[in-house]
């Protein structure tokens, strides 16, 4: 559950949310018994949002068919839903302490300043960091475990992106980024866009559901501040959080057919339901 939550998401963000699911849904099977209105809505503003029902949906393989116990098997944990190469090798390392290859944002960034004298890693993983993290692991398991574990830390609270704190770090004096004077990144790291985007309206659009009790008008969900006035009162005592989310939604600078494409890629991703001229969270 954490490695899913993780996923492109800071630790204080979802610390709160991890503990609250855990606490509601401790085992998988509790977690696959709830629909997934309710899984969508616990999620919260973690965001990709996706993320809850791929979740939803191992914790349903993994009741049906591993006996409500996470399988430990790095092949099944693969064949679960919604489980990708780093999150199985993460599970099998860090909860049943296999020998496996992790490699994180954290690691790649260690292993490019420590090894290859470059301030960043390449924008996306390539094979030879890849081989690069096989051949430092430690052949014997248990120590293999505490490995990952320290180059992972290491990257998160010592070596970070932007201000690593070099005179802490444990490897300064064997660093090869250091010895060759700190160069620049070879390119600038840009954070995924959002403001005007149909990640945003998609947002919005699901902050609105996730508030609302019954089914929410399509054509609350589509229009603009200027529409908004006479397709307010179709909703009945929306509460003060539904009027705030719709008004928000209503402000954005989105035309017809963006506010038109989000809905419809929610729907097609799971993660509303479109009938009747209405909406909501998926059944």
């Amino acid at each position: 559950m954490s490695e899913i939550m993780l996923q492109q998401t800071p630790v204080v963000r979802v610390l709160p949310v991890w503990r609250a699911w855990l606490d509601r849904w401790p085992t998988p099977a509790a977690l696959a018994a709830a629909g997934p209105a309710d899984v969508v809505r616990a999620w919260g503003r973690l965001g990709y949002p996706r993320r809850a029902l791929r979740l939803h949906a191992a914790a349903t393989r993994i009741a049906h068919q591993h006996r409500n116990e996470v399988p430990n098997n790095h092949a099944q944990l693969l064949d679960l839903p919604g489980i990708g190469s780093y999150t199985a090798a993460a599970v099998a390392v860090f909860a049943f302490g296999q020998r496996h290859t992790v490699v994180d944002t954290n690691i790649r960034r260690v292993h490019a300043r420590l090894f290859g004298a470059k301030a960043l890693p390449a924008k996306s993983l390539t094979a030879a960091e890849t081989r690069l993290a096989d051949r430092l692991m430690p052949k014997d398991t248990e120590l293999s475990v505490k490995w990952n574990q320290s180059v992972m830390e290491l990257g998160a609270l010592v070596c970070t992106a932007r201000s690593p704190t070099c005179h802490e770090c444990p490897v300064f004096e064997q660093c090869a980024w250091i010895a060759a004077g700190r160069p620049e990144p070879d390119y600038v790291p840009k954070g995924q866009s959002w403001h005007g985007t149909d990640r945003q309206v998609r947002g919005a659009m699901m902050a609105v559901l996730r508030h609302s009790s019954d089914p929410v008008p399509v054509s609350l969900l589509l229009t603009d501040r200027s529409g908004a006035e006479q397709l307010a009162t179709r909703i009945e005592n929306p509460g003060r959080d539904s009027a705030e989310l719709l008004a928000r939604l209503w402000s954005l600078p989105a035309p017809p057919e963006q506010r038109e494409r989000a809905l419809d890629g929610l729907v097609k991703d799971g993660l509303a339901s479109r009938r009747d001229n209405t909406a909501s969270l998926p059944d």
